[in-house]
């Protein structure tokens, strides 16, 4: 038990094998290569074959450990469904390579499905020249501004190839897994259309990046759309779970350990949010911010390449929350956003 929460299943499967975690319900464990280290997919018996929910990195050691899964773990079955929470890498990577490997067919919402073949399409010079101009213009300059956008479309990269003619589930819809009824609910803020699903004959809920039990998902502003308010949909989407499930929900995140305490987690989740935009609005306060100068006020640790342009869309995120709140205003002086409270 921590704090509120408490973690049934405190020991993590090897890499390559499967632990039970409830009835026909699989824990498996991938590594990242990233300072998130890992990825939690899970396993569903159904029927005379397998579901799985999420796919780990498009990368080849984690197809050599599919590989393994597929081979020993599976019980002589085959993988028959591929369902993807939301078009990240570590959750979108391997669906098409799963798909060649096995003939699964692959489910994803459609907003996922759509954002994924923009970032695809998006030619290389363009995607640097966008994160350039985006990104310069909310205060990231000189080596950093060089070194995040010199990563160009990295997306493409790990996640091709990608699934062909896939499904799409939306939200009230409901999955047949074998012979039981998972609900779809669909999250927003960190992704488009974000699907979660819950087994209400035992309340479980496999929760992908929406709630996850010891940190907050990275809320990003895309450059395509630099307007956009995901801190206030992500929390309405939180909220949305608190108030439609159970608190006994037994929650089976992509991060972290599975864990029970849905209704104490979200309030945590919603309170963090809440104190990081009360912190930006008094810095707001002090004297004109950009984005890059809001940085050391949400973050407390040193960055690297990725978790700076994951932290600039976040320190973005709160700017354009309370703008959209009337909290602070902005102006644009020598070709950078300054925000004022």
């Amino acid at each position: 038990m921590t704090g509120t929460l408490s973690y049934p299943f405190p020991d993590i499967p090897p890499t390559a094998s499967r632990h039970e975690v409830a009835p026909g319900v699989y824990w498996l464990r991938f590594p990242l290569p990233f300072a998130l280290d890992h990825i939690n997919l899970w396993l569903l018996r159904d029927n005379t074959g397998w579901t799985v929910v999420d796919t780990g990195l498009g990368v080849r050691p984690s197809q050599k450990i599919w590989k393994a899964l597929l081979a020993e773990q599976l019980d002589g079955l085959p993988l028959t469904r591929v369902i993807v929470t939301h078009y990240h890498p570590d959750h979108l990577g391997l669906a098409g390579w799963l798909q060649q490997e096995t003939g699964a067919e692959v489910l994803i919402s459609r907003g996922e499905w759509e954002l994924t073949n923009i970032i695809c399409d998006a030619p290389e010079a363009d995607t640097i020249e966008r994160l350039r101009t985006f990104l310069g213009g909310h205060g990231l300059r000189g080596e950093n501004l060089d070194k995040v956008a010199g990563k160009g479309n990295g997306f493409r990269r790990v996640v091709q190839p990608l699934p062909v003619s896939p499904g799409f589930l939306s939200a009230g819809d409901s999955l047949s897994i074998n012979g039981q009824c998972w609900q779809v609910h669909v999250g927003c803020g960190h992704s488009p259309e974000h699907l979660c699903l819950y087994r209400e004959q035992d309340h479980l809920l496999i929760s992908g990046d929406q709630v996850l039990p010891t940190i907050s998902s990275n809320l990003n502003v895309r450059a395509a759309e630099p307007d956009m308010d995901p801190v206030t949909d992500f929390v309405d989407s939180l909220k949305a779970l608190r108030d439609n499930l159970p608190d006994d929900t037994l929650v089976l995140p992509a991060h972290g350990l599975p864990f029970r305490g849905l209704r104490a987690r979200v309030d945590a989740l919603v309170e963090h949010h809440d104190e990081q935009l009360d912190r930006v609005q008094s810095a707001c306060r002090e004297r004109p911010q950009s984005a890059f100068d809001i940085l050391p006020v949400m973050f407390d640790r040193k960055l690297d390449v990725q978790q700076l342009m994951f932290a600039m869309g976040e320190s973005i995120a709160h700017l354009n929350c309370l703008m959209q709140q009337g909290r602070v205003q902005r102006e644009q002086v020598d070709g950078i956003w300054r925000f004022s409270a």
